[in-house]
């Protein structure tokens, strides 16, 4: 068998090197810096509201924030929300052999062999024994394997979500964050395996993000206090907390359907998470005084519709709107926050305000509008929800009637048209972009609301036409890797001339997982390969390679013979000796005297 010697070891390194730095380093850039490749960005303010796309002019716009200091050019959104959905962390429950052994028929094996186990006879003792034989083959082994694979996988699976926000947040620079709901993978998980994945959550995933304070986290009132002020007029250290809160929604897998929510899953949800119902206002201050002396005041200038722009962000717990729910008290909770945050909106004629709801299962949507059709299912045992694709058509009127106060009667208050708007949500991982209206100039059953994909209602001029009250729905696709590492990004921006809130959004994919896990082997295999010829290297800088033949010896069949002296007796050169099949010699002596 022919040895490596390490001299041709290090050449082949070597030239294995010249292929993986450059692949690697590539790779590595290009994962560690996506978003600039992909122009992600937030969508910029639009004057005119033309609706033209600003991809590019954003992309350049947040570059600028990284390079330079000085403003200039488009100013960016004062709102940037940045939403990710269904990160769905698993853990020991997709482990086969996590709360056992990783070979339990070896051990039975073993003890029954070694007679430290009763049987009734020496035929059971054998037939048991060969039982045990043949589930560690196909048992035993198999799970051992798919336990370190799955714990290999979640690991990794950690720091690719991990790798998503870092760098999205990093680049796209936003001004608040949210996780619309799964934020981890079951809701029947005990406490212990509750308190592991949401420590995961916060150290590892969502790393330096903070949890939502209760103290901010506030029902809806009259009199509220403002959670913040958007552009450059809020408090730096306030500005500078939103960065890094992390705005949680409840989902089904966190505490369950409504057949499923109990007071404890709801509670522990509360306490790793945050509050699973609240409001957040944000206030854009009027700095001008022209545009302030036009503003609503009772006593001054009581027939004005303008308000102060203000940003309602209401988080939304919609696991239990629907019925039967295994528990009332939580139940009516839900309906008594929906009730109060109708109860406090400004009022439809007003404008100014801009609402915008985040939260976990969709809205009503017939089959074939998005990827999940509508689905419920019951449990068996006392008939309460066990599992639902959409929220039902009521409980969708709710959402459209009673928080945004829209009509389909022309007549009603604001003609109908609601206050402006947008619903952010999770759950259908294939994500879905849709457009909820009521046509006002059909009566009686006729009139009903309907839904059209958002590129669809923008081709037909749905959005904004008179008689036609509608609000946005993003269903934003989930940041797993099967689904291509997405983010959401919203941005919104108010119009002086409206005065209203425009807004729009876009997405940043990152890619499969298999794409991290490539760079990162690759990278891995290129810094061994690295390590391994430095080594060799050094060998070979120390005359420590003994495969190179030393002067003054014979080489035969490539290694040193030995010295072999000349009938003189001196011998002042080497013998090159080359033997044949037959072992005879033949060649040439060359001998200096």
């Amino acid at each position: 068998m022919t040895q490596l010697s390490p001299s041709t070891a290090l050449r082949n390194g070597l030239r294995l090197l010249r292929v993986l730095v450059p692949l690697s380093l590539i790779l590595t850039i290009y994962l560690y810096l996506f978003p600039l490749f992909l122009q992600c960005a937030f969508p910029l303010p639009q004057p005119d509201n033309t609706g033209v796309d600003t991809g590019s002019a954003g992309f350049r716009e947040t570059a600028r924030l990284h390079y330079s200091s000085a403003d200039g050019g488009r100013q960016l959104a004062p709102f940037r929300l940045l939403a990710l959905g269904d990160p769905q962390l698993e853990g020991d429950t997709s482990i086969p052999n996590a709360r056992g052994k990783s070979f339990p028929h070896l051990s039975s094996l073993i003890s029954r062999l070694s007679f430290r186990t009763a049987h009734h006879s020496l035929r059971e003792r054998v037939r048991q024994s060969l039982h045990d034989t043949v589930d560690f083959y196909f048992e035993d082994i198999p799970n051992t394997i798919e336990s370190i694979r799955k714990r290999i996988d979640l690991f990794g699976n950690d720091f690719y979500l991990a790798h998503i926000y870092r760098t999205v947040r990093w680049w796209t620079q936003p001004t608040h964050i949210t996780v619309l709901g799964d934020l981890v993978g079951s809701q029947w998980l005990d406490d212990d395996e509750f308190d592991r994945r949401s420590q995961r959550y916060w150290t590892r995933v969502f790393r330096g993000g903070e949890r939502v304070p209760d103290d901010v986290a506030r029902l809806p009132g009259e009199d509220y206090d403002l959670a913040g002020v958007l552009g450059q007029f809020g408090d730096n250290e306030t500005a500078e907390a939103w960065r890094r809160r992390v705005i949680n929604v409840a989902g089904n897998h966190d505490i369950g359907y409504a057949g499923d929510i109990n007071d404890e899953r709801f509670s522990r949800f509360e306490r790793a998470f945050g509050k699973a119902n609240y409001e957040l206002r944000f206030e854009l201050p009027v700095t001008n005084t022209t545009l302030s002396a036009t503003l609503y005041d009772e006593q001054t200038n009581p027939d004005s519709p303008r308000l102060v722009p203000e940003i309602r962000v209401v988080v939304l717990n919609d696991m239990n709107l629907d019925t039967p729910a295994l528990s009332t008290p939580l139940q009516d909770a839900t309906y008594a926050f929906v009730n109060s945050v109708i109860n406090t909106a400004s009022a439809v004629e007003f404008a100014g305000h801009l609402t915008v709801v985040l939260t976990h299962i969709p809205l009503y949507k017939p089959e074939g509008v998005c990827v999940d059709a509508p689905f419920f299912d019951f449990h068996e045992h006392d008939g309460t929800l066990k599992e639902q694709n959409q929220l039902s058509a009521d409980a969708s009127r709710g959402f459209l009637e009673g928080i945004y106060g829209m009509n389909g009667d022309r007549n009603a208050p604001g003609a109908g048209r609601g206050r402006p708007g947008v619903i952010l949500n999770g759950h259908d991982h294939e994500g879905c972009d849709t457009w909820h209206f009521i046509n006002q100039s059909l009566g009686g059953e006729d009139r009903k609301w309907e839904v059209r994909r958002w590129r669809e209602a923008k081709e037909a001029g749905l959005p904004g036409r008179e008689g036609l009250p509608g609000i946005r729905e993003v269903t934003v696709r989930s940041m797993m890797g099967d689904f291509g590492g997405n983010a959401g990004l919203l941005s919104a921006w108010f119009d002086e001339k409206a005065w209203e809130w425009r807004f729009e959004y876009a997405t940043c994919a990152m890619g499969t997982q298999h794409l991290w896990w490539l760079v990162h082997i690759l990278d891995l295999a290129t810094v061994l390969v690295a390590v391994g010829t430095g080594v060799l290297a050094v060998v070979g800088v120390f005359g420590l390679d003994k495969s190179q033949p030393v002067p003054g010896q014979d080489v035969k069949n490539g290694s040193a013979s030995g010295k072999k002296l000349g009938k003189r007796g001196a011998v002042n050169g080497c013998e090159v000796v080359k033997k044949l099949d037959n072992g005879a010699v033949k060649g040439s002596e060359v001998n200096q005297l």
